[in-house]
């Protein structure tokens, strides 16, 4: 398990650390449209725009961060959790680090806050945890070798009570 949490750790930062340069880049643009804080509107426009940019837009958004519910509960290296406490907790961490993306990125010229992609990342932490960790945790939990209990001691020959 050690190997596994370390493992989820590195994987984690790293993962964090490409986001955040993929994210926080500067885009410069002539014109820039207004921060999105009405949830719903930029998905809405995007399902208007035809089927395949709108696939194209959502799966982003979805997709972005979604390695992340998989790689927060590797990093947490817990097998025996209860499945709605790992799952709150890992959508939570995933709400989070969205959040922070989102309030970075207006610092950064040519990038605004969007609800919907908050929206978006982190469903897309909640499916990828859903379809990956259960299964996983799982198979963790049957390739454990099984603990058995320690057998009381015999009693010396010659003393029988």
């Amino acid at each position: 398990m050690i190997r596994v949490r370390a493992a989820g750790l590195l994987l984690t930062a790293a993962y964090l650390c490409f986001v955040a340069w993929l994210l926080l880049r500067p885009h410069y643009a002539a014109w820039v449209p207004a921060p999105n804080l009405r949830p719903l509107a930029t998905i809405r426009s995007d399902l208007a725009s035809g089927p395949l940019p709108a696939a194209r837009r959502l799966s982003e958004g979805l997709g972005l961060l979604a390695p992340l519910g998989v790689l927060l509960p590797m990093a947490g290296g817990r097998v025996d959790v209860p499945a709605f406490t790992s799952f709150a907790r890992t959508v939570f961490a995933g709400l989070m680090v969205s959040l922070a993306l989102e309030f970075t990125q207006t610092l950064v010229p040519g990038q605004l806050f969007d609800v919907d992609a908050l929206l978006l990342n982190t469903a897309g932490v909640a499916a990828a945890h859903l379809l990956v960790v259960p299964g996983a945790r799982r198979r963790l939990r049957q390739r454990r070798p099984a603990v058995t209990a320690p057998q009381p001691a015999p009693a010396p020959a010659g003393l029988v009570p």
